[in-house]
């Protein structure tokens, strides 16, 4: 059994690969991603290790962080980044005489980058390493982006299809409070929602904060509280945009379906269950990954609230004049972007009723 099951693997991850069942232009995409994947693992390999990192040090530093064994408080700070191929380590001291020392490892040697090109390219490992949250937790970074984006379309998109059929219901009691709902929040800004859910809400209610959903102990608490503010108001903000998909989506049904299923016997229910809601799904597909994308950039949003997504890492690390930054964040965007439209084009291909 355990063997048949293996088998059964194997062959779905061959079918999976087999690039005869893919286009031309996927295939060439697929190789170029092949080939970085096995250039970017070649400079892995003989990239410098940490400890050859932190050895390139100064006599001077050498000689601080000796000196640190024994204070009760460390003079050295130090960095350490680590981005797979390549990796950047640096040292500073506070005080008159500070010291800075900025190193990248990479092909096989340690270059020094206190300025020049190996500065730049320091800079940028840094940069990227912390947008990414690379080694810190999951609200952190890029992680954030994706995480909140993920979650606020599922959810968002499970009660638009409640919002979308009460809104076409003839029954007023139901419509009305979808048709206010939907015309709320799509007639108003998101950060002032975001602001309303984070900051109203605690005011309305003496003695509720967002913190306090979480062990005060936790020293994450006001991120995580923060994170919970922004994907309700995303979820409800997306329920929203989400519903009028659903509803066009609906209502393209040819009406001769309902006279069909009506004709059969079949209760309201059914049909949008069984007949309806079926056939729409597939029309909903382009509109909705169109709004995925639009979330991903809208979720920059979060920084008025003080998360720590790509773009508030970004606007923390330009204050201190480094500028550049901003590159990294947009490459970072446009891979995230890319990817996730790469995706979805592929699944509007298989689905959708445009071809």
């Amino acid at each position: 059994m355990k063997t048949s099951k293996i088998s059964d693997f194997f062959r779905w991850l061959v079918s999976v690969f087999d690039v005869r069942k893919w286009e031309r232009k996927s295939r060439i995409i697929a190789i170029v991603l092949v080939a970085l994947f096995v250039v970017a693992t070649a400079f892995a390999f003989v990239k410098p290790s940490e400890e050859e990192l932190m050895d390139s040090a100064s006599q001077q530093i050498r000689t601080e962080l000796k000196k640190d064994e024994t204070r009760s408080r460390r003079q050295v700070a130090i960095t350490y980044n680590d981005l797979y191929f390549i990796n950047y380590g640096s040292f500073s001291t506070s005080g008159v005489k500070g010291i800075s020392e900025k190193y990248v490892g990479f092909a096989g040697s340690v270059h020094k980058a206190d300025d020049g090109a190996w500065n730049v390219v320091g800079q940028f490992i840094n940069y990227t390493y912390r947008m990414l949250g690379c080694g810190q937790s999951m609200l952190y970074g890029a992680k954030l982006t994706i995480l909140l984006t993920t979650i606020s379309i599922v959810c968002g998109l499970f009660i638009a299809i409640f919002l979308a059929l009460g809104k076409i219901s003839k029954n007023p009691l139901i419509s009305l409070p979808c048709r206010a709902y939907i015309f709320f929040f799509r007639g108003t800004p998101l950060m002032i929602q975001i602001f309303c859910i984070y900051l109203a809400i605690p005011g309305i209610f003496e003695g509720f904060s967002w913190r306090s959903l979480f062990d005060s102990n936790d020293p994450e608490g006001v991120f995580k509280g923060a994170f919970v503010a922004a994907a309700i108001a995303f979820i409800l903000n997306s329920a929203a945009y989400c519903a009028e998909i659903v509803r066009a989506a609906v209502e393209s049904i040819d009406k001769g379906q309902y006279e069909a299923a009506k004709a059969l016997g079949m209760s309201y229910g059914q049909t949008m269950s069984k007949i309806i809601i079926p056939q729409s799904a597939r029309r909903m597909i382009p509109p909705v990954c169109n709004e995925f994308v639009m979330m991903i950039k809208d979720a920059s949003l979060v920084f008025v609230i003080g998360l720590m997504d790509i773009t508030t890492i970004s606007k923390t690390i330009s204050a201190s004049g480094s500028y550049l930054v901003f590159i990294p964040a947009l490459v970072i965007y446009l891979i995230i972007t890319a990817f996730f439209t790469y995706v979805f084009g592929k699944i509007e291909k298989k689905f959708s009723v445009y071809e």
